[in-house]
């Protein structure tokens, strides 16, 4: 448990402390982390980081070293350890009961001093915290309306994606049918042509073979009327 906190010693939020080191809020989180992964002992109300002092001195190392951050944490921790350990329960500069409250006033003007300017550090803290929470909730509050209106974008544009696919499948179709109607009537068309040149061939073969029979017949008599002639002579 830390020992090392002194009287009147600032306290720092993340934001304050983001500011003072010069750094983003994310990576003090991710620096915290760090410590903390390797041992480093943070006040803490609640999960929630309480700097002071030695610990924006440790964030400071963090930021400026040139070796591993984990390599860095290590030492910051072993340094902490030590300070702790060199530090006694009796330095805690509030008493722990009314038995070693001050009888001298002077004394007693000091302790109630140090009271207020306890209390005023935690009311700054507590209207701090009410600020982040608020500038949270307003975050939050915009990413849920950003999100919302993000999803209400995207599903207007499926819908009419949507409703186009379907109107160009259903002009697709309907050209389809249209043209699969024009060949049809096509071949019927061409069927009945075809139709028309097979009758009147075959009504030029009927005639044409008319005629053949017509003319066999009439060569056939006058070959008759010859051979009658003919035989005369040879008589």
């Amino acid at each position: 448990m830390r020992n090392d906190i002194q009287p009147h010693e600032r306290a720092y939020s993340t934001k304050e402390v983001a500011e003072e080191v010069g750094i983003a809020t994310p990576t003090v989180r991710k620096y915290g982390q760090i410590l903390e992964r390797n041992g480093y002992e943070f006040l803490k109300d609640g999960d929630r980081r309480i700097f002071v002092e030695s610990d924006v001195k440790a964030l400071v190392a963090l930021r400026d070293t040139d070796k591993p951050l984990d390599s860095t944490a290590r030492d910051i921790v072993e340094q902490q350890k030590e300070r702790l350990e060199n530090m006694s329960e009796t330095d805690i500069a509030l008493p722990d009961t009314n038995e070693t409250l001050p009888s001298d006033p002077e004394q007693m003007k000091e302790f109630f001093k140090y009271l207020a300017s306890e209390l005023a550090s935690a009311r700054e803290m507590n209207i701090q915290l009410k600020q982040d929470m608020s500038q949270i909730k307003t975050t939050v509050a915009q990413l849920q309306q950003d999100h919302h209106f993000i999803s209400s974008s995207i599903g207007n544009s499926a819908q009419k994606t949507n409703n186009k696919i379907e109107k160009l499948t259903e002009e697709q179709r309907a050209h389809y049918e249209t043209l699969l109607e024009q060949e049809r009537e096509r071949t019927e068309l061409l069927q009945e042509e075809i139709q028309k040149m097979r009758d009147e061939q075959k009504k030029e073969w009927l005639s044409q073979n008319e005629f053949n029979k017509r003319l066999e017949e009439m060569q056939k008599r006058e070959s008759g009327n010859w051979s009658w002639l003919i035989s005369l002579f040879k008589k």
